[in-house]
């Protein structure tokens, strides 16, 4: 059976109450959906420990849950920092046009030109759009300036991703 792969969620930020609730911050889009899962894994002495979500709801621009077997404040504080993930099998499918952001990381990037801008590192949201930053290749990067590209992930310029070819290709400028 091949291993389930992990996927961060967000994570726990502080203590909330006396009751064992606990504040965490969310990097879903949006926010709240880390409450659509009912098994996390905690990430507790280096290993990833299933738990039960008793309950969880949005506190300003927080999110507020109850876990499983936390009953007091003071168990809720030795989770502070504790990294939240789930199995990418419980992940919603995603729709024809739609990516998870781990999906187009380590796709290579190219031009309308045929340039090879690199792959992709990470994704930055930027409240506007997301942006794709593109690093070169040891090998691209050797006797070159610039070692990194920011390209907006808008539909302006990423004309096509490619899932198969683990490519997409986009309408920016070398220069840029």
């Amino acid at each position: 059976m091949v291993e389930d792969e992990i996927v961060l969620l967000g994570k726990i930020t502080s203590a909330f109450g006396i009751k064992g609730g606990i504040k965490v911050h969310s990097f879903s889009k949006p926010r709240a959906n880390i409450l659509n899962y009912s098994s996390w894994l905690l990430k507790i002495d280096g290993k990833w420990q299933p738990t039960k979500l008793l309950s969880g709801k949005e506190q300003g621009k927080t999110i507020t849950v109850q876990l499983e077997g936390i009953k007091d404040r003071s168990q809720a504080e030795l989770l502070n920092g504790t990294e939240i993930a789930v199995y990418a099998s419980q992940l919603p499918e995603v729709g024809h046009d739609e990516y998870y952001w781990r999906d187009l990381e380590g796709m290579k990037v190219t031009n309308l030109e045929g340039v090879e801008f690199g792959v992709v590192s990470h994704l930055i949201e930027t409240g506007a759009n997301d942006v794709l930053v593109v690093k070169q290749t040891a090998e691209q990067a050797l006797g070159k300036k610039r070692q990194e590209r920011m390209i907006p992930f808008t539909e302006h310029a990423v004309k096509e991703i490619n899932r198969t070819e683990q490519s997409i290709l986009v309408d920016w400028d070398e220069e840029f």
